[in-house]
This record gives C-alpha cells, structure tokens and sequence, in this order.
C-alpha cells in the first residue's frame, strides 16, 4: 500500500503538469464541440423556427385585449 500511495505522490505532479499543458493547447471550437456536442443546425432544437414568433406574439395581445 505505501508503495502505490508513492507511485501516485510522484506521478502526481507529472499529470498535472500534462492536464495543464492539454489546457493551453486546446483551441476554444474544440472546447465548445466537446461540451455542446455537434452543432446540426438542421435540426431541432438549432434549427430555425418557421417563424420569428411575431405572429404568435399578436395573436396573444389580441387575446389579452379582448374582454
């Protein structure tokens, strides 16, 4: 049990001197690709809405004015 509680003191720093140095190298698209996943714009949820939205906005007003 010492033995493996040294192997890790000592590697250690080593692996964290390799997670440091990955952290500098990796490019900011890469980063992004990693944790939002692949961006399919063609489909839902990125893909765009038939419409901006307006439409159902004033269908809502009208609602709300109506008493």
């Amino acid at each position: 049990m010492r033995r493996w509680v040294r192997a890790w003191q000592k590697a250690g720093p080593r692996l964290e001197a390799i997670r440091r140095r990955e952290l500098r190298e990796l490019d900011a698209f890469t980063a992004i690709s990693w944790l939002c996943g692949p961006a399919n714009h063609d489909e839902p949820p990125r893909a765009p809405k038939p419409t901006s939205g307006l439409i159902e906005q004033q269908r809502l007003f009208r609602a709300l004015r109506r008493p």
